[in-house]
């Protein structure tokens, strides 16, 4: 990464800043399907249970919808890594990051621009 003009790192632009956004994006969610992994359909019902009382909506869902909700609600509670930081130490160590991958990043980049 090169270095910008007030002496720090510069941020990724063109074709390499979408991948980098693609592969973030890819990162941030299997962080969260890896935590979906280790629920049981109980603990999923108690987490969408939970997160609709939050938000004052309908106790009783379908399963796709807990399954949907407990994933924004997990998304709400974990810490992951902003953009920049995660963006620098992938390009320092990208080998850390490959386990993580899903692919959807791939797909990702084959999306029309939204306007």
């Amino acid at each position: 990464m090169g270095e910008g003009e007030a002496g720090g790192p510069s941020r990724p632009e063109g074709r390499e800043g979408e991948v980098l956004r693609a592969k973030y994006l890819d990162y941030c969610s299997a962080q969260v399907a890896d935590l979906l992994l280790f629920l049981s359909p109980d603990d999923i019902y108690l987490l969408a249970q939970r997160a609709a009382r939050e938000r004052g909506g309908p106790g009783e869902v379908s399963y796709m919808r807990m399954v949907q909700v407990a994933t924004e609600w997990l998304s709400g509670k974990i810490t992951l890594p902003p953009f920049e930081i995660w963006v620098e130490d992938y390009l320092a160590h990208p080998d850390r990051y490959e386990e993580y991958f899903m692919g959807l990043w791939e797909s990702e980049l084959h999306r029309p621009l939204e306007h």
